[in-house]
């Protein structure tokens, strides 16, 4: 144990922020008068962080055996320098690891469709069905729950989120009268972006039952009713019936898993048109081989925000599409943009911590909800950092449903709705639609 306090007294003292470790026996650690301090009543969580396993010290923290003074972005910029290898590319390392990630993916392949789709319920529920007026506290006023798209560097939180349904609605062509299906719609914003702005017949499908009531009372309220709906259901349950003209599918393959994947893509083949267009929007791996963050942070993801999710590297991602039958025509790396966006939620939230103490509390109890704070406290920040640092991406794969017929499009050989060029994209951003900002009263919570 002695020679575990000298390593880590060094490494305090190369911090770029000045950090104190108070340990279970009183002593104290690191600088004097500390940006953040970490009061430890467990010896274990201290060799956890010794060993570099912050995920293992996240735990400790929400369990209350490590007490957090401080704000987040100090704690990150800390937590960074304490690391003592790449959390992306350290699972799985040893063989015995490489076997049980194997057994864990067999043992998800051969589960029945009914059971997975049962299970799939229960992990949403357990993140979005949390509070809704939990989210509304760090969300922007449409709860757009994923990564934001800074147009311009001067963009606030709202018109950032904005700017990402638009890119999104660019992207696919979308057209009035076009029958467009949004996979994990959420809280409604690009269903309803998407009907208002483009004309599209808007079918949104969810598993949170909390959601799919918020979207209910929107439709409602802007008299959307007939073009617009929202369904609580599986996709896999989705029938096929018309094929849509377009799909989107926004933060929501993660949930997914490595075992689905080839399912998911194919079941979304089927619900396309042929020569229609899909944009699967979604968080991957920074590296190649994990199927998830390392140093104890994929086992603090999986335990207390996202049971059940995984992350493949964007290689795997595209093969499992082509496996499917479409046809990748444009990819784009919002990496930078999600740990924006993901700093922007962490601001909110420390900026309104008494209020989300106060709903938490009402919602579980105050014990249970000190620790859904403190998980999602260090959720948020640490997902920021690890955006910052590469240990993860976001794509936005836009993929085509060939048709077969060479005529078909805007030149020869299209077979799609896709022109083969960016610029539609792009040409109009100057005279977009003005975005709101955050005290926007349009399609504020209710």
């Amino acid at each position: 144990m002695k020679h575990l306090l000298h390593t880590l007294e060094g490494r305090l003292a190369t911090l770029p922020v000045p950090i104190a470790l108070q340990l279970p026996a009183g002593q104290q650690l690191g600088a004097p008068d500390p940006a953040v301090t970490l009061r430890f009543h467990d010896r274990m969580a201290l060799v956890a962080l010794a060993t570099g396993e912050l995920g293992n010290v996240g735990a400790a923290i929400v369990e209350g055996r490590v007490a957090l003074e401080g704000g987040m972005r100090d704690l990150m910029a800390a937590a960074a320098g304490l690391l003592t290898r790449d959390p992306a590319r350290d699972w799985p390392q040893r063989w015995w690891q490489r076997l049980l990630a194997w057994t864990r993916v067999r043992a998800l392949a051969t589960r029945t469709l009914a059971h997975a789709m049962a299970r799939d319920a229960r992990q949403v529920q357990f993140h979005y069905d949390l509070s809704d007026d939990f989210y509304a506290l760090w969300l922007d006023p449409r709860r757009v729950y994923s990564c934001a798209y800074f147009r311009t560097p001067d963009m606030a939180l709202a018109q950032a989120q904005e700017a990402k349904l638009d890119h999104i609605c660019r992207k696919l062509r979308l057209r009035a009268g076009e029958r467009f299906l949004d996979i994990g719609a959420g809280w409604g914003g690009l269903l309803l972006w998407a009907a208002e702005h483009y004309g599209v017949d808007a079918t949104g499908i969810t598993l949170s039952h909390n959601q799919h009531a918020h979207v209910q009372r929107l439709i409602q309220a802007q008299g959307l009713q007939g073009r617009v709906r929202m369904l609580l259901c599986d996709y896999r349950a989705l029938p096929v019936g018309q094929p849509f003209d377009k799909i989107a599918s926004v933060g929501m393959f993660e949930h997914v898993g490595r075992a689905q994947m080839g399912r998911y893509f194919a079941t979304l083949a089927r619900l396309l048109r042929p020569g229609g267009l899909l944009l699967n929007h979604g968080i991957t791996a920074g590296a190649v081989d994990n199927a998830g963050l390392g140093a104890g942070m994929g086992d603090f993801i999986e335990q207390y925000i996202f049971p059940g999710g995984e992350l493949l590297h964007v290689s795997a991602v595209l093969h499992h599409m082509a496996r499917a039958g479409l046809e990748m025509v444009d990819t784009e790396n919002l990496r930078p943009h999600y740990a924006r966006t993901l700093w922007a939620w962490s601001d909110r939230l420390e900026a309104r911590l008494p209020a989300a103490r106060h709903v938490l509390a009402a919602q579980s109890g105050a014990g249970q909800g000190d620790k859904v704070l403190r998980a999602y406290r260090l959720y948020l920040a640490g997902s920021a950092l690890g955006f910052e640092r590469g240990w993860m991406a976001l794509h936005q794969i836009l993929l085509a449903q060939p048709d077969g017929n060479a005529g078909t499009g805007t030149m020869p050989g299209a077979q799609s709705d896709y022109p083969f060029m960016r610029d539609y994209i792009y040409a109009a951003q100057g005279n977009a639609l003005p975005c709101s900002t955050d005290s926007s009263p349009a399609l504020a919570p209710t």
